[in-house]
């Protein structure tokens, strides 16, 4: 990681975006700029935290939707817009129960264009909630992904309510590799990414068990900052390096398809601008 951050560094001292690019390109699938970021972080500095890291495209929500929209609006070409049903913190945990959630999005939807429904939390059970089934359903209607955060039993209900619903698993579900090995395999519209993980590699090197999991199913992968506090968003350059530098210890194919080809393929030649 230190090599990493160090030739990154240099690169932007010497020379800038030009040199950058040298690097292996990023997607970050799981970015958030919510309204307390936009202070301590304004959008312009923001953006350019996405540029200075890297980033072919980054797929960003918020709570509210308007932090989403300010970088959008600054960075179509990185900016994956992304709509939560979130519009305070505190919706968190009541969303699930919480109607006028539905109003709120179908409101955004009909303003906006997204790639995706997330990130939201659900567990378990919670899942066949009406709140829940419905947004579901917005997303299939509109043929945009789910960015759930929440563990196996919730995806497999979801699954169940739209067998053919596409979904991009926060963290992993925090689970371990093998289970969510068997979760890919028995669900092949599940995507995976690994946003907030430290287990997966350490010290530039990947974890054995992860290792097995990325080399079985390199198309399923992305990474993920996951900037749940505005601190975090200057944490976003030295990620990027981070993963590049443990990336280096797979397959150069696998590497790549889990850096940005993966992202590229699902979800960035799929919204371009009018």
């Amino acid at each position: 990681m230190r090599r990493a951050l160090l030739v990154l560094a240099a690169l932007l001292a010497s020379g800038g975006a030009a040199r950058a690019a040298d690097l292996m390109p990023v997607f970050d699938a799981h970015l958030h700029y919510s309204h307390d970021a936009w202070d301590p972080v304004p959008p312009e500095r923001a953006v350019a935290i996405l540029r200075q890291a890297g980033l072919r495209r980054a797929m960003i929500s918020s709570s509210d939707d308007e932090g989403t929209q300010k970088l959008y609006a600054l960075a179509p070409d990185i900016v994956i817009p992304v709509l939560r049903p979130y519009r305070k913190r505190g919706d968190v945990s009541t969303w699930v129960r919480d109607e006028t959630v539905l109003t709120y999005l179908a409101e955004r939807l009909a303003r906006h264009r997204y790639a995706a429904i997330g990130e939201f939390h659900v567990y378990g059970a919670d899942a066949d909630l009406p709140v829940v089934r419905r947004m579901v359903q917005m997303a299939k209607e509109r043929n945009l992904f789910l960015h759930l955060h929440g563990d196996a039993d919730a995806v497999e209900r979801v699954i169940k309510q739209d067998p053919d619903a596409r979904i991009l698993w926060a963290h992993s579900g925090f689970d371990r590799p093998e289970n969510v090995r068997a979760m890919l395999e028995r669900h092949p519209k599940l995507w995976a990414d690994l946003a907030f993980r430290t287990d997966h590699a350490s010290g530039g090197k990947v974890d054995p068990a992860w290792r097995t999991l990325f080399m079985a199913h390199p198309t399923r992968f992305m990474l993920g900052t996951d900037t749940f506090v505005p601190e975090r968003w200057h944490y976003v350059v030295e990620h990027a390096s981070s993963a590049r530098a443990w990336l280096e210890d797979l397959p150069r194919e696998v590497a790549e398809r889990i850096a940005y080809r993966n992202g590229e393929a699902l979800f960035a030649d799929a919204f371009r601008r009018d």
